[in-house]
């Protein structure tokens, strides 16, 4: 690869030389029809002509090394290009001196609009993160109201509310995912602990869709952020109350850290699995269920890259899936 790139610069050196060459081959030709027409010496034009071509030959090489390090301190430059675009080397042509011109004032542009963006970004995550707190207030107030009496109906509307809660909760953690800022603080864990939490907020659904959850407790610490490891158990406990119309969700953790939440749902189609991750994607049981968002899965892989951790899925329709979280896919120290 290296070699045919030599090829073509050298190709292009030469092409870029042509007008040169000519006129070059041009004079030679018109001083070699003089020295007939006068009946000149022809040693002393062969003497000249050969001068002429060396000194040329010498001048080619100079001019090439000089081409190929300014190349080579282009090619350096193209790397941070968009950091250092006002840093460009002086033009050594009014051409090269026109392009740096454009570039730069591309530059510009591209800075103020990167600026403006970023600018932009952070109005919205500050607006979403205002807009996060100030609802939670009314959905606490709901809360309470509903818990103060035990009905059919007050359950099924604590249900709803908690659902839009979670909705809340996914849309904060949509932006800040997206945004180059995030509030990562990774340190060992309890996960025990961590798994523990996430089973007591999510207790009152499995109550009330009567799905028996299996869990044996484990003594084991994972380096990770436990705020965010715990948002992606959560979604998975999520998908799987809400797929299993009866039976069971278990948890295992095995020796090894791998995280599994196993349940006894509708399952997932076999041409669905592998997409089941992407944004958006809400699959055959998504569309059937009319209230997917199709975001869910596909945060909790953002999440999980941004942790170091795998996340994978095996499911059989009409028998359940599996998600499991690989905590020890690579190994992080505490800084």
């Amino acid at each position: 690869m290296k070699q045919k790139d030599n090829h073509q610069e050298l190709r292009l050196f030469f092409k870029e030389q042509t007008p040169l060459l000519l006129f070059t081959l041009l004079g030679i030709i018109v001083f070699y029809c003089i020295f007939c027409l006068y009946q000149l010496e022809m040693e002393a034009f062969l003497y000249a002509a050969g001068l002429y071509l060396t000194a040329l030959i010498f001048y080619l090489i100079i001019r090439f090394v000089r081409d190929q390090q300014r190349h080579l301190q282009r090619r350096r430059q193209l790397a941070s290009v968009e950091l250092r675009w006002n840093e460009l080397p002086l033009p050594c042509s009014l051409e090269a001196a026109d392009l740096q011109a454009m570039i730069q004032d591309l530059g510009l542009r591209c800075h103020e609009l990167s600026t403006q963006l970023q600018n932009a970004r952070q109005e919205s995550l500050d607006y979403y993160t205002t807009w996060v707190h100030q609802i939670k207030t009314p959905i606490s107030v709901m809360q309470m109201i509903l818990q103060s009496e035990d009905t059919e109906e007050h359950r099924e509307l604590s249900a709803e509310l908690f659902r839009i809660e979670q909705y809340v909760e996914m849309v904060l953690t949509y932006i800040r995912l997206g945004s180059d800022d995030h509030d990562f603080v990774f340190q060992e864990c309890d996960l025990d602990a961590l798994i523990r939490h996430s089973i007591r907020k999510y207790a009152p659904q499995f109550v009330r869709r009567k799905i028996r959850l299996i869990y044996e407790p484990v003594a084991m610490t994972v380096l990770t952020d436990e705020k965010w490891l715990a948002f992606v158990l959560e979604q998975l406990l999520s998908n799987a109350i809400k797929y299993t119309l009866q039976g069971s969700v278990t948890i295992t953790v095995t020796p090894d850290k791998k995280l599994s939440v196993a349940d006894t749902g509708i399952g997932i189609a076999p041409e669905d699995l592998p997409r089941i991750f992407e944004k958006g994607f809400t699959g055959y049981n998504g569309r059937a269920d009319k209230k997917s968002t199709g975001l869910g899965l596909y945060l909790c892989r953002q999440t999980a890259d941004k942790l170091g951790i795998g996340i994978s899925a095996v499911s059989k329709p009409g028998e359940g899936s599996v998600f499991t979280l690989d905590l020890s896919t690579r190994h992080l120290e505490v800084e």
